[in-house]
């Protein structure tokens, strides 16, 4: 089944605000290497704030075409119920590969290292 999503980017927290609706998440998020719209690359629009799933394209569109009628209030609104924070939501878009995090030694001696366990968590050599 071919998911459609309805998303907003951003400059930076309350900055510049993008909508727009796409088929393949994670591939639209091209904003983020500067390669992306005019206005994204322009304004530097590339922090995914929020975003949201449907089945129908339909329902996506007109989504997207209600919140692009949003009063700017009301968009910040609408992202901050469910991020507060205005964190960068890329890691947790679905379908993208975690990546570990390396975390230095206790020591921070020059021969001790981190080690990574199969879970991706880091281990204390």
């Amino acid at each position: 089944m071919l998911s459609y999503w309805t998303y907003i980017l951003a400059s930076k927290p309350r900055g510049t605000l993008y909508v727009g609706v796409t088929n393949n998440l994670i591939a639209r998020i091209e904003h983020r290497a500067g390669i992306g719209s005019a206005f994204t690359h322009k304004y530097r629009v590339h922090l995914p704030v929020w975003y949201k799933e449907f089945a129908d394209v339909e329902e996506a569109i007109q989504r997207e075409k209600t919140i692009k009628h949003y009063v700017r209030a009301w968009k910040i609104n609408l992202i901050e119920r469910t991020n507060p924070h205005w964190i960068d939501l890329y890691p947790s878009l679905p379908g993208v590969a975690l990546v570990p995090t390396l975390v230095p030694s206790r020591t921070m001696g020059p021969r001790t290292a981190v080690r990574l366990r199969s879970d991706g968590q880091s281990a204390w050599r």
